[in-house]
């Protein structure tokens, strides 16, 4: 929430043209940058000190390209700006704009001008106008808007020196920034309908009018009433939302072009048809999707290929701490806790940074180079005949990180029920708190290898994200036959120029999200081990003792010997403890997948998040082992079944899990986030239930065939 105390500066702009790049120079934070839409879903603010000591409120609202929108994070922007109560509305913007494509940039600079907001135009990119035939007059375009003009280089950092000297001579004198000069003429209808609104609501500038006039059946700033009174009465002029929108659009670009020429004289088509000819291989209809798969392909061998060694290097590291802790820490409890429930359960976290990092690292390079755009292009007409569009790819995209801001990402899709199941199917798409348990059952299930070149484990990864993308568009297309709904949308999505990735920020952006990854997780982990340790150390006392007493009775009658004993001991008083109670209560559930109730009480447990598998198999198999140095995986390898005698993470087992953590919803946070986005409980509920069967079903068909 915005300080009232302080100004507002908010940063506006077309999807694409730098904005949150920009924000994250002036502010020193780290935004997710992407050459996409749907990366800024919702309004972020900071205080930003200016060089004369004042604290302003810079905002970074997601982007538009006009003040007729078509998604829900668009129509955030519009609510603010034709709202001067809103504690959000800005007193001065700062607009950015992709100097190379000034006609497109421009329609929504001269609505802003319009509404007679003071405002700060910034011609960002100018780096990439490296010829003299792609000059911009800057002089010229100041003069048409009547406006300052600003260029700078968000990639380079150039000039923003001057454009935070040009914020600081507004803060002590706003008059030396103007709102600019219309140029939209009126027409007869456009009057009407200004003269109506008018009389209905206490609004001055007649553009705001208009604009009020088109979306006064959803504005949130207008009282219900008002709302019912201006709809009756722009019914009867004859109001027609649609056309008065489109016959906008058309004249401000025919005056748009005009403007173009004359500040663009000398207009190059090099950079363009640069990115034309490679999109002609890498969008292609048939090729463009083959490299897609071919570049995620790379994606998930680097991940196992290029994370094995420092993976080892932390499982070893944390094996080690946990025996000198054990060894530092006097006998009892506290050493146990430390060793077995604290520093076991974070181990099992620990070691996926790498695997984390790569995935965040090339993600991010595709999303700077501008090759995601592509892909959202690409699959457009795919996706729709599973009930989706080509901007719900940004959503199943960005659900490989985190499903819960792929969720929020929606907010770009304009139409309902495209909207909807994108939100229902995107917590199918494999994300990144699958890879520790993926990472751990992959090697029970394919052996440590090569196929030529190719990692063998590096293709069952694949493998299994791949299922996952089958399991959200199979159950896309039921949800396309079941939901109903009589709207279509249409893509609008701006192609970017390819682009050299700004290392400092793709790495910074990695960074930041293994950092949050691993203190989200962590907090988590950290509860849930000291909980899992407690209950799995102590039970009911007649339950315990009686284990001490049969653990006893066979070291007399010599089935273990004296080097077995604490082992067995740890053994039989883990099933007697509360934890062994819980788990022989539901190990019923799942025995037809292969679970035996070790195995239940990680599932369990691991609807908090899907990571706690590993922590909570980690604490559980650390309890009263002598083998401190061995790790989680060698642990679980080294597990024997009773019954058949072979190993309990054999190869029907460990598929049956795997399949079921594909499409599982074990995630209370993105149950939390649909409730939100949905705004009813209906929803998630049909989402967890639908998800849950499915992994089931999955795992009892793996199991029986496997098994």
């Amino acid at each position: 929430m915005s300080d009232t105390s302080r100004r507002n500066i908010c940063l506006v702009g077309n999807p694409n043209c730098g904005k949150t790049s920009l924000y994250n120079i002036l502010t020193g934070e780290s935004q997710q940058v992407g050459n996409h839409p749907g990366i800024t879903v919702d309004r972020k603010s900071t205080k930003m000190t200016l060089p004369d000591g004042t604290d302003v409120n810079l905002i970074d609202l997601p982007g538009l390209y006009s003040l007729y929108p078509n998604s829900q994070d668009e129509r955030l922007v519009v609510d603010i700006l034709t709202n001067p109560e809103d504690s959000h509305y800005p007193d001065l913007v700062i607009y950015v704009a992709n100097v190379k494509q000034l006609d497109k940039h421009l329609l929504l600079a001269t609505q802003l001008i319009d509404l007679e907001i003071p405002m700060i135009f910034v011609a960002n990119m100018v780096d990439m106008l490296d010829r003299e035939a792609d000059a911009v007059d800057i002089v010229e375009l100041a003069s048409h808007l009547d406006v300052t003009v600003i260029p700078i280089s968000a990639r380079r950092n150039e000039n923003i020196e001057e454009l935070v000297r040009t914020i600081n001579q507004w803060s002590y004198n706003p008059e030396t920034i103007t709102a600019g000069k219309s140029t939209y003429r009126l027409s007869d209808d456009d009057r009407a309908i200004i003269s109506t609104v008018k009389d209905v609501l206490p609004i001055t500038n007649n553009y705001l009018a208009k604009v009020t006039a088109h979306h006064s059946d959803w504005l949130s700033w207008i009282a219900p009433g008002k709302k019912q009174t201006l709809a009756i009465a722009l019914q009867g002029l004859g109001f027609q939302n649609i056309k008065g929108q489109v016959d906008e659009t058309l004249e401000r670009y025919s005056q748009i072009e005009a403007e173009v020429k004359q500040v663009r004289p000398k207009l190059s088509r090099v950079d363009v048809n640069n990115s034309d000819r490679i999109d002609r291989v890498l969008a292609h209809r048939i090729l463009g999707p083959i490299i897609f798969f071919g570049i995620m392909f790379i994606v998930f061998q680097a991940i196992f290929s290029w994370a094995s060694w420092p993976m080892d290097m932390i499982d070893e590291s944390m094996a080690w701490l946990s025996g000198q802790s054990r060894s530092m820490l006097p006998e009892g409890w506290i050493a146990d806790l430390v060793a077995d429930g604290i520093l076991a359960g974070l181990g099992g976290i620990l070691i996926f940074i790498p695997q984390i990092f790569i995935l965040f690292l090339l993600i991010g390079i595709l999303e700077e180079v501008g090759y995601m755009s592509r892909v959202v292009f690409m699959f457009d007409g795919l996706l729709r005949k599973f009930g989706l569009s080509g901007r719900s790819i940004v959503a199943l995209i960005s659900s490989s990180a985190c499903a819960i801001p792929a969720i929020m990402s929606t907010r770009t899709i304009s139409n309902w029920k495209e909207r909807l199941i994108t939100i229902m199917v995107s917590p199918l798409i494999s994300c990144s708190a699958r890879i520790p348990v993926y990472a751990v059952l992959v090697g029970f299930v394919v052996p440590a290898g090569k196929w030529g070149v190719f990692n063998i484990q590096g293709l069952a990864f694949m493998g299994l994200y791949l299922l996952g993308i089958i399991g959200a568009l199979a159950s896309a297309y039921v949800f396309k036959k079941i939901i109903k709904s009589r709207h279509q949308s249409s893509l609008m999505i701006e192609l970017p120029t390819y682009q050299q990735p700004r290392w400092r920020s793709v790495i910074s952006n990695a960074i930041s999200k293994v950092v949050s990854f691993i203190i989200e997780a962590g907090k988590i982990i950290f509860v849930i081990s000291i909980v899992i340790w407690l209950l799995s150390t102590f039970g009911p006392s007649a339950a315990m003792d009686r284990a001490e007493q049969l653990t006893i009775e066979e070291q007399q009658a010599g089935n273990i010997t004296s080097d077995d004993y604490d082992n067995a001991l740890a053994a039989k008083k883990l099933e007697a403890s509360y934890i062994g109670h819980l788990g022989k209560a539901i190990e019923p559930i799942f025995r037809p997948l292969g679970f035996d109730w070790k195995m239940s009480i990680a599932v369990l447990t691991s609807f908090a998040a899907r990571e706690v598998f590993v922590g909570t198999m980690a604490t559980i198999y650390s309890l009263g082992s002598t083998e401190d140095e061995l790790t989680v995986r060698q642990r679980m390898a080294l597990e024997i079944n009773p019954i058949t005698g072979g190993k309990r993470y054999d190869m029907g087992t460990a598929l049956s899990l795997l399949l079921f953590y594909v499409f599982a919803m074990q995630c209370m946070s993105t149950l939390a986030v649909t409730k939100q986005e949905t705004g009813s409980w209906k929803w998630p509920i049909i989402q967890f239930v639908f998800m849950t069967g499915l992994a089931y079903v999955a795992a009892l068909i793996a199991y029986q065939v496997f098994g």
